[in-house]
């Protein structure tokens, strides 16, 4: 018999399939993906035609000299990682959750995102 994280994971990764059969990255607007461990948090923009990460931040980048909550360092990912697009001039991306409900952390990152000027 499998055990509960395993079923979880899987069930994850099944939703995570769902939603990516329906959108898709550009180099114009890519894929803001979330990947959320029990730790950290992981955003990247990706561009599914050629297949590459154009952009990526997590919460070591922020949390490595500061003290503060996951959904404050979660606001602060978002935010890097908007500065980081605008940066290579992306203005835009589409919102992949990656299985996971929109509410705490990753909504968090996103608004971040939004904060900063990117559209999402």
């Amino acid at each position: 018999m499998k055990d509960k994280n395993s079923i979880k994971k899987q069930k994850r990764q099944r939703r995570a399939r769902r939603i990516r059969a329906k959108i898709f990255g550009t180099a114009s607007r890519p894929r803001l993906s979330v990947f959320r461990s029990n730790k950290h948090l992981y955003l990247q923009l990706i561009d599914d035609e050629k297949g590459i990460t154009l952009v990526s931040a997590s919460d070591l980048e922020i949390k490595k000299n500061s003290n503060i909550k996951k959904s404050e360092a979660a606001a602060k990912v978002g935010e890097l990682l908007a500065k980081k697009a605008l940066d290579k001039k992306i203005g835009q991306a589409v919102f992949d959750k990656g299985g996971y409900k929109y509410h705490g952390l990753v909504k968090m990152a996103a608004e971040g995102a939004r904060r900063q000027g990117l559209k999402i």
